[in-house]
C-alpha cells in the first residue's frame, strides 16, 4: 500500500506562521494564495520534514518569530514524524516499532517526490534513463538506439556518396554520336596494311606491263631483223613469228587488266587515325558517366535498404515501449530522450511537463503514494482538472501549490495563516478595507473605527481581527 500524508501541522517555518492541513487521499489538494503569502513554504516544510537534514531550509525559522518551528506530519501508514526544539530534532514514531529515524522514511519516501524541480532539471538523458528503469527495457532499448545510431550513419555516408555520384555525373560530358566501345587504333592499322598490300601488287603489275612493253618492242626489231633476214633464215623467222604472236597476245591482255585496276584510297582510315583519339576521349567520358550512375543507382539502392532496416529498428522500439507498463500513456524515448505525445521535453508545455514528472517520479518509488508540486498556475483550470483526475484516477496524492484564492482550491495562506477558501477571499477584502482606512479613504461598505478592527458584522462573533490565527 503506498503511503501518503493524512495531515500536516507547520508553525514557523520560513514564511509560514501556522498551517493545519488533511490533504485529499487522492488527486489534487491545491494550496492557493498571493504571491509571497507562504505557498511554497508549506511544500518546502513538507520536504523537510520527510527528507531530512539536506532538504532543511537555510533559513527555517520564520523571520521575526521568536518560537522555533515546528513540523508534524502523520503518514498513512500510522508513522507520525515531527521536528520541534531548538535544533528541530527529529522523531519518528512507527506504530509497528521499527527504528531507524530518517532510514524508515527513505525506505518509503522517493526523494523526487519531495523534491519535483530536481527532476525537472535533469538532462534529457537523465529523464529518458529514469523512464527506461521504471519499465524495465533499459539495455533492450539501447541496444536498438545504438543499431538505429548505426543504420542512421551508415545511410547517411551512403546518401552523401549517392549525391556525389549524381552530382558528378550530371556534370560529365555526354557525347551521343560516340561509339559504346574505345576505337582499336590496330584495327585500323591492319585494315590500312590491307590497302597498302593490295595497292602494292597493282604497283607490281603496272611495272610488269612496262617490260613487256620493251620485250613487245624488242621482239618487233627482230622480225625486222628477221624479215631483211628471210632468205637465210626462214625457219628463224617463224619462230620469231610465233613468239611475237604469243608475247603480243599476253601483251594485250596484260594492257587491258592494267586499265581496269583501280588504287584503293586510305585517306578515310587516316583520318579516322587522325580522329581516334578524340572518338576514344567521348567513348571514356561516356563510360565514365554510365559508372557514375550506374554505382548512384547501386547506392540509391543501398540507401533504400538501410531506411527499410531503420524503420524495422524504430518498429521494434515502438512495440517495445507499447508492449511495455508506462506511467504515462503517449511517453517514449526517441534519440535517447524523452517524449510526450512525440514532443522532446523543451517542446513540451508546462503543464505537460508537470504531468511528465509526476507520473514517472511516482513510478520510481510505487511505496511512495504521494508528489509535491509546485507553481500549478502553469495548468488552466480544465487542464488543472483533467491532471487531478488523472491523479484520483492513479490513486495518486498531489500536493500542489498555485497562484489563487479561488474556490480550485483547498486551503489559502494569507500572511502565513491557512484558512479556507472563502474566509481567505473575505479575509482580503477585509484588509484591503483596513489599508484604505489606514489612508483616510473609508470604506462604502462597513464602518472601521481608527482603532484597526471591523464593526461591520453585527455578530461581534464575525467581527474580523487581522492578527487571528487562522488554521484548517
Amino acid at each position: 500500500m503506498a503511503v501518503k500524508i493524512s495531515s500536516l501541522e507547520i508553525e514557523n517555518v520560513k514564511r509560514v506562521k501556522a498551517v493545519a492541513m488533511e490533504p485529499s487521499e487522492s488527486g489534487l489538494t491545491v494550496i492557493g494564495g498571493r504571491n509571497g503569502q507562504g505557498k511554497t513554504s508549506v511544500l518546502d516544510a513538507i520536504a523537510w520534514a520527510l527528507g531530512g537534514d539536506r532538504k532543511r531550509p537555510t533559513d527555517a525559522r520564520r523571520e521575526g518569530s521568536a518560537t522555533d518551528p515546528h513540523l508534524k506530519v502523520t503518514l498513512s501508514n500510522g508513522v507520525v514524524v515531527e521536528r520541534k526544539g531548538k535544533n528541530s530534532s527529529l522523531r519518528v514514531t512507527d506504530p509497528e516499532g521499527r527504528k531507524g529515524g530518517q532510514q524508515l522514511l527513505d525506505s518509503f519516501v522517493e526523494a523526487l517526490a519531495l523534491d519535483l524541480p530536481k527532476f525537472l532539471m535533469k538532462s534529457d538523458k537523465e529523464k529518458a534513463d529514469d523512464l527506461l528503469r521504471i519499465i524495465g527495457v533499459g539495455e533492450e532499448l539501447a541496444r536498438l538506439e545504438e543499431k538505429e545510431r548505426t543504420l542512421y550513419n551508415q545511410r547517411t555516408g551512403i546518401g552523401q556518396m549517392r549525391d556525389r555520384k549524381r552530382g558528378a555525373a550530371a556534370d560529365m560530358p555526354m557525347h551521343p554520336d560516340a561509339p559504346a566501345e574505345p576505337v582499336s587504333a590496330m584495327d585500323l592499322i591492319q585494315a590500312q596494311q590491307k590497302i597498302l598490300a593490295r595497292n602494292g601488287e597493282n604497283q607490281r603489275k603496272r611495272q610488269r606491263r612496262a617490260e613487256l612493253e620493251g620485250e613487245r618492242s624488242a621482239a618487233a626489231a627482230e622480225v625486222a631483223s628477221a624479215q631483211e633476214q628471210v632468205r637465210l633464215a626462214n625457219e628463224r623467222l617463224a619462230a620469231a613469228e610465233s613468239r611475237l604472236a604469243g608475247i603480243a597476245s599476253e601483251c594485250a591482255e596484260a594492257a587491258k587488266t592494267a586499265e581496269q585496276l583501280v588504287d584503293e584510297s586510305t585517306v578515310e582510315i587516316e583520318e579516322q587515325l587522325e580522329r581516334i583519339e578524340t572518338v576514344n576521349a567521348k567513348v571514356r567520358d561516356n563510360q565514365r558517366r554510365a559508372d557514375a550512375t550506374r554505382e548512384a543507382e547501386e547506392l540509391a539502392a543501398q540507401y533504400e535498404d538501410m531506411t527499410e532496416r531503420i524503420e524495422a529498428v524504430r518498429a521494434a522500439k515502438r512495440a517495445l515501449l507499447d508492449g511495455a507498463d508506462l506511467p504515462l500513456p503517449g511517453l517514449s524515448v526517441e534519440g535517447g530522450a524523452l517524449a510526450y505525445g512525440g514532443r522532446r521535453w523543451d517542446c513540451m508545455s508546462g503543464s505537460e511537463q508537470l504531468r511528465v514528472a509526476t507520473a514517472i517520479v511516482r513510478r520510481l518509488k510505487p511505496e511512495c503514494g504521494f508528489v509535491l508540486v509546485d507553481k500549478l498556475e502553469q495548468m488552466d483550470a480544465e487542464t488543472m482538472r483533467g491532471f487531478g483526475e488523472w491523479a484520483e484516477a492513479e490513486g495518486l496524492q498531489v500536493i500542489a501549490t498555485r497562484v489563487s484564492t479561488g474556490g480550485e482550491c483547498s486551503i489559502v495562506i494569507e500572511d502565513g495563516y491557512g484558512m479556507a477558501a472563502d474566509r481567505a477571499t473575505e479575509e482580503i477584502a477585509v484588509s484591503k478595507s483596513l489599508a484604505e482606512c489606514a489612508d483616510g479613504n473609508g470604506c462604502g461598505e462597513c464602518s472601521i473605527p481608527r482603532n484597526g478592527t471591523c464593526e461591520r458584522a453585527d455578530d461581534p462573533e464575525e467581527a474580523i481581527d487581522p492578527a487571528a490565527k487562522w488554521v484548517m
